[in-house]
């Protein structure tokens, strides 16, 4: 079916277009219908495909790939053509993110030889981008492959090529060949895997060995890809699995063969600059790596179990750094009196919750917004998780006597404007804290409790004098993270009433309120949650509430008048997300106490 215009010559099999004349058997026939179509339409002109025809012949590739390869014609509108031309929806992929388990069901080297990328499913339909969505035969092996119905779309090849390589470069479906590569290999291990006593030398020649480089730079590539905060290597008794944490869930990602288990977990050790030989004790080190375009540092720590060493690494990507205060979904009110709080030149502002509530993010995202060049800010953590422009940034390390306390100490000697201590522990680095935002230092820090009243409570329990805590103590911060809602599956839930009732929704307040819930789709990888909210709690220490701690008022009494005066609690804050479709109901009920 060629477009109008077109003209076929029986006897020498040409296609001509404006006094263009080339071979016809060189181009397939979608080729030829595109091919006039952009002539027609004066996107190229005949100059131009002379030039992309000469590239064609060098390089062996296809004509509309010479075309964008060459800047004679924008890839969008050649896809356009190619669109209406086959009759099939043109898609830019450069607007499109893959989930990693639709990678995996088309093969590696099957998607790169034919051009075939697989972007969605939709109950028993697969859609897939083709250079060339006409051929059949594809489609049909596709069909063979994958057990589904396939929707062709079509794709610049330009843009395809370069997905496919990224994507397949380090995606599950690559890991998969890599398992398989290991399982054909021949390589010596363990003899004895409950001592594992293996010389330094011997264990050096394995981790060197190309499928064990290769494994591992394939699974943090693409813990980095999915998002991932952590990653978990676990030796036990008949299996070796590897897990990612992502959106503050673990997930199995594969299950490398048991022989490798020394070879993986040296290596790792290895980039990480710790001794291999040392499998007794827990070790701490560092790997730091370029992947694509992005430095990604990973925390590392071993521990000693069972059946080997379990290997955690916390991957610290400063491009996934939210800094933005605003966006971080504070309510108003809440959010005002925060910035007001870091905005004062002295004073104390706490953050709380539990590990990976996001403490450290909240206190990084502050010093970001204050920080400019007439103020010296300076933070001791343990660890120093992201390296701040601008920022004097100390390493606490306890074993060489440079704990929180003493690294304060000498802060206070360095001219200071703004201090940030990782965590107050103990009542020495507290007092040193407190006095600190007493003499004109504005003081940033962290605490371990369920809500921003019980901080106050927990301070003075600590040995830290009330009447300090009253007036160092500006607004304190708790705050929760939960799952977002993802997007692509979203629905509507419903809930047992008394799910409803634990919630504090009464039958009245009911109508208010429509649940939603992700119902699963490979966009998030089943799991119906896609990201991350916070949940805050902002408790300003207003005059009444200092009376109150002077008084001696407990936490509970203190949460009270804070309510009363406006605050926001942790589970309000979590049924207006929920309310607002950010959320489940499950997720706000699991993170937070009424």
């Amino acid at each position: 079916m060629g477009h109008p215009g077109e003209t076929m010559t029986p006897e020498t099999d040409t296609v001509q277009e404006q006094h263009v004349t080339f071979d016809a058997d060189e181009l397939t026939t979608g080729e030829r219908r595109v091919v006039q179509r952009l002539l027609s339409d004066g996107l190229i002109a005949p100059a131009d495909l002379e030039k992309a025809r000469v590239e064609q012949r060098e390089s062996g590739m296809r004509l509309g790939y010479c075309l964008v390869h060459l800047d004679l014609i924008a890839e969008n509108d050649l896809t356009r053509i190619a669109g209406q031309e086959h009759r099939v929806p043109a898609i830019d992929l450069r607007q499109v993110k893959v989930d990693p388990k639709i990678l995996t069901l088309v093969p590696a080297d099957f998607a790169t030889k034919h051009l075939v990328l697989p972007l969605r499913r939709l109950g028993r339909t697969l859609t897939v981008a083709m250079a060339e969505p006409t051929d059949l035969n594809i489609v049909d092996d596709l069909k063979f492959i994958t057990r589904f119905d396939i929707e062709p779309v079509v794709a610049g090849e330009y843009t395809l090529r370069q997905y496919l390589d990224k994507a397949y470069e380090s995606a599950t479906g690559q890991l998969g060949e890599l398992l398989s590569e290991l399982e054909a290999e021949d390589i010596e291990l363990l003899e004895d895997e409950s001592e594992q006593d293996y010389s330094d030398a011997a264990l050096r020649a394995q981790v060197d060995e190309a499928p064990v480089v290769k494994l591992i730079n394939g699974i943090l590539s693409d813990a980095v890809r999915r998002g991932a905060s952590d990653i978990h290597v676990e030796p036990y008794e008949r299996e070796l699995r590897v897990r990612y944490r992502v959106d503050g869930a673990l997930q199995e990602i594969m299950q490398p063969p048991m022989r490798m288990t020394a070879a993986l977990t040296s290596r790792l050790k290895i980039i990480a600059d710790l001794n291999i030989a040392e499998r007794r004790v827990p070790q701490d080190g560092r790997i730091k790596m370029k992947i694509g375009q992005r430095v990604i540092d990973f925390r590392v720590s071993t521990l000693p179990t069972l059946f080997g060493e379990k290997i955690v690494l916390r991957i610290l990507d400063r491009g996934n750094l939210a800094l933005d205060l605003e966006a971080f979904g504070m309510e108003e009110r809440a959010e005002r009196a925060f910035l007001d709080a870091i905005a004062n030149p002295y004073g104390m502002v706490l953050v709380t919750g539990p590990t990976g509530s996001g403490k450290t993010t909240t206190l990084y995202s502050a010093m970001s917004r204050i920080n400019t060049d007439e103020v010296n800010i300076m933070t001791a953590e343990d660890p120093v998780e992201y390296n701040l422009r601008g920022i004097n940034q100390v390493q606490v390390r306890p074993d060489i006597g440079l704990t929180f306390a003493s690294a304060l100490r000498a802060f206070l000697r360095q001219d200071p404007n703004i201090i940030m201590v990782g965590e107050i522990r103990d009542l020495e680095t507290g007092g040193i804290a407190v006095k600190a935002s007493l003499t004109g230092h504005l003081v940033l820090s962290t605490l371990h409790t369920n809500d921003a009243a019980a901080t106050i409570t927990r301070m003075i329990d600590m040995g830290v004098e009330a009447f300090n805590v009253a007036a160092a103590v500006t607004v304190i911060t708790a705050q929760r993270l939960v799952r977002r809602i993802c997007p692509n599956c979203k629905v509507e839930a419903n809930y047992l009433p008394e799910m409803i009732r634990a919630a504090g929704i009464s039958d009245p307040e009911l109508p208010e309120y429509t649940l939603y819930r992700g119902e699963g789709c490979d966009s998030c990888g089943g799991s119906g949650y896609a990201g991350r909210q916070g949940l805050y709690e902002v408790l300003p220490m207003t005059h009444e509430l200092r009376r109150m701690v002077l008084r001696g008022a407990s936490s509970d009494e203190l949460k009270e008048q804070a309510v009363d005066e406006g605050m926001i609690t942790l589970r309000q804050d979590g049924m207006l997300k929920v309310k607002r479709g950010i959320t489940t109901l499950d997720e706000v009920l699991k993170e937070t106490a009424a």
